[in-house]
């Protein structure tokens, strides 16, 4: 039995599966996978990213809103990871990366994000007024969504290959 934060009553992983199978229902963005061991596998349709949800694991699923009065899904794990699942994608904390300033980036981030910062990165690597220690800045900014992205369960396999296509760039930069 889980103590379920927001009304303090005792409720089992089922129930906890069960807000969230409920959240994704509703949600435009969000697709749901149920296994027969009744793990869920949940996707954003923005970039077909997946992660497992597995029964067992779940510490507490708590329903809230953000500042606009969306709501969103905070989903606690036993192992300390969290992630949010808002009405189209899955959102996580960017992790710390060294020499980058990680108070500077926002404290919730999608695997989208990924993909603004590389064009970015493309972009400072291609001008030619482009300064190094703006791409060094970005490529850390990358890789600390990456991280936090492969610690909460998505597999960036394919976005990890990103960075080794454009050319080097030093610099002793930090955001």
């Amino acid at each position: 039995m889980i103590n379920k934060a927001d009304n303090k009553e005792l409720v089992t992983q089922h129930d906890l599966l069960t807000i969230i199978e409920d959240f994704i229902s509703k949600s435009a963005g969000l697709l749901l996978a149920k296994g027969i061991d009744g793990d869920l596998a949940i996707s954003q349709k923005g970039d077909a990213k997946k992660i497992k949800v597995r029964k067992g694991e779940l510490i507490d699923v708590l329903a809230r809103k953000d500042a606009e009065g969306k709501e969103f899904v905070q989903i606690n794990f036993s192992s300390g990871r969290k992630i949010l699942l808002t009405d189209q994608l899955i959102g996580f904390k960017p992790l710390p990366v060294a020499e980058l300033d990680i108070s500077k980036l926002p404290k919730v981030v999608t695997t989208l994000d990924l993909v603004s910062v590389f064009e970015a990165i493309e972009e400072s690597v291609t001008t030619m007024g482009g300064r190094p220690e703006d791409t060094e800045t970005l490529k850390k900014v990358f890789q600390s969504i990456l991280l936090g992205g492969e610690d909460v369960g998505f597999d960036l396999t394919t976005e990890k290959s990103w960075l080794r296509r454009l050319p080097a760039v030093t610099s002793k930069a930090s955001a």
